[in-house]
């Protein structure tokens, strides 16, 4: 795709959205136009993140489709209180009921990535099959460490926060679909698997593990717990249990799931920090891998103490 002229054509829709999401009155005319540009816009940030994932761009369009989105949605005001019980409370407890999901999607999923690492590692011309030997080539000379410092930090963190969230709403949203989530899972497990197959294969085992690994666990967990919440989300319509009807038991769970999905948004926030400024850092790998462990514990704990508690009582 010729990114230049993709944004040459579209760049005057972009900006009357922008000039409408300000905030302003509207008109019932401006309002339709308001929803008509918003729906281009997402279609088009879509079309951007699928064939040319420019950073910038990227993030461009990202505020804008949040922006216009919070500005067609509107809302209350958000109290403080109601910001601390979401915290302390609603998002730890909905990750912590969802455990047995995210936690099985977990070990299936380190299951499947180790045994693609091991074959492509063990049989050279699989990779050859699956990326090509130059390709495969470059990513051990140059690509894979080059990725982490190719942008600037800030619009590399900001991209990969976009993406993994929007990666998480899909599992989310197609939960109920259980099919979806589960083929995502697979392409995510294939890359992995593939490219750290190669690197283990060339000899590079230390440099994969060592730059995937700090932002990785905190990264993939997130991805765990949103796919682990749509399956869970999926299955209440299969089985309900016996005193749920299905749409109640679809209900209930998709709630949970939209609770799990806007905290997920703050961490992979801190999982776009890591991998943009901590990954690429020149500090010793066990630093590195140091911070990543401990940010990710501090999130099971997070889970494990306020989520376990509990429900309070209103009165």
């Amino acid at each position: 795709m010729d990114l230049d002229a993709y944004v040459a054509e579209h760049d005057g829709e972009w900006r009357r959205l922008e000039q409408l999401s300000r905030g302003r009155r509207l008109t019932p005319p401006e309002v339709d136009e308001l929803l008509a540009l918003y729906q281009r816009a997402t279609t088009h940030l879509s079309v951007v993140r699928s064939r040319s994932p420019d950073p910038i761009l990227v993030a461009r369009l990202s505020r804008l489709v949040l922006t216009a989105r919070a500005a067609i949605t509107g809302g209350r005001r958000l109290r403080l209180a109601d910001a601390g019980r979401f915290l302390t409370h609603g998002f730890p407890r909905a990750v912590y009921r969802a455990w047995p999901w995210w936690s099985g999607v977990a070990v299936s999923f380190s299951a499947l990535t180790a045994f693609l690492m091991f074959w492509v590692s063990t049989n050279p011309e699989s990779a050859a099959a699956f990326i090509g030997e130059e390709r495969a080539r470059s990513l051990v000379e140059s690509e894979f460490a080059g990725y982490y410092t190719e942008f600037m930090p800030g619009s590399f963190a900001f991209h990969l926060w976009t993406h993994n969230a929007w990666l998480a709403a899909q599992c989310l949203a197609s939960g109920v679909l259980i099919v979806p989530v589960i083929w995502l899972l697979w392409q995510n497990a294939l890359n992995i698997g593939v490219v750290g197959g190669v690197m283990i294969d060339h000899g590079s085992a230390d440099q994969f593990f060592g730059l995937i690994t700090p932002h990785g666990l905190l990264e993939l967990t997130g991805i765990f717990v949103a796919a682990g919440a749509g399956l869970r989300i999926g299955w209440a319509w299969i089985a309900p249990g016996p005193d749920r009807t299905r749409g109640r038991a679809l209900a209930e769970t998709a709630r949970e799931g939209m609770v799990a999905a806007v905290g997920l948004i703050g961490l992979f926030a801190v999982s776009a920090l890591i991998e943009a400024l901590v990954t690429p850092a020149p500090m010793p790998t066990a630093f590195r891998i140091g911070i990543g462990a401990m940010a990710w514990l501090a999130f099971l704990g997070y889970v494990l103490v306020l989520g376990s508690r509990p429900e309070p009582t209103t009165h």
